[in-house]
């Protein structure tokens, strides 16, 4: 991941906090500072298909976030420091979770549309559509996933030996 080029080019860059059964995300989270960008990780608002993009100051910021039901650690509802990534200059680069893809670009993630929803709303930013990068498990790989009309595909798939 951090030798990607894409990665390399990108200075506003979204990942998601790692859940126990996902690609672990803390030492890109850690290079992403160490290499001078600004990171945005997800707040997603309950009961509703709306996400945001908030920044985060450093690493260590995430030890200060609260837990939600979800057993997700995010920026609190009535955090309104933050920056919220498409209120400044958009986003460069997306890593996205899932539970299943293929390799067209189909993602499946946990049914809610957070993703899809707000990669529409980056779509009509003035930056336009970031690119999006899915970190993987091979054995999430799969023949196809069932998809929707209103689902985004991803640019890329990244897992072991891809």
């Amino acid at each position: 991941v951090i030798d990607h080029p894409k990665y390399q080019e990108s200075q506003r860059i979204a990942i998601f906090l790692s859940m126990p059964d996902e690609i672990q995300t803390e030492e890109i989270i850690k290079d992403i500072f160490k290499q001078g960008k600004e990171c945005f990780i997800p707040r997603y608002k309950p009961h509703s298909n709306h996400m945001d993009m908030l920044k985060l100051s450093s690493a260590e910021d995430i030890s200060s976030l609260p837990l939600t039901s979800w057993n997700i650690l995010q920026p609190s509802d009535d955090d309104s420091a933050r920056e919220e990534a498409l209120a400044g200059g958009g986003l460069d680069l997306i890593f996205m979770p899932g539970l299943g893809f293929d390799k067209k670009g189909n993602r499946l993630g946990r049914g809610k549309g957070y993703y899809d929803t707000y990669l529409e709303r980056c779509m009509k930013h003035p930056s336009g559509k970031p690119y999006t990068i899915a970190l993987a498990f091979r054995e999430q790989i799969c023949e196809s996933v069932p998809v929707a009309e209103n689902d985004v595909q991803i640019d890329e798939i990244l897992y072991e030996d891809c």
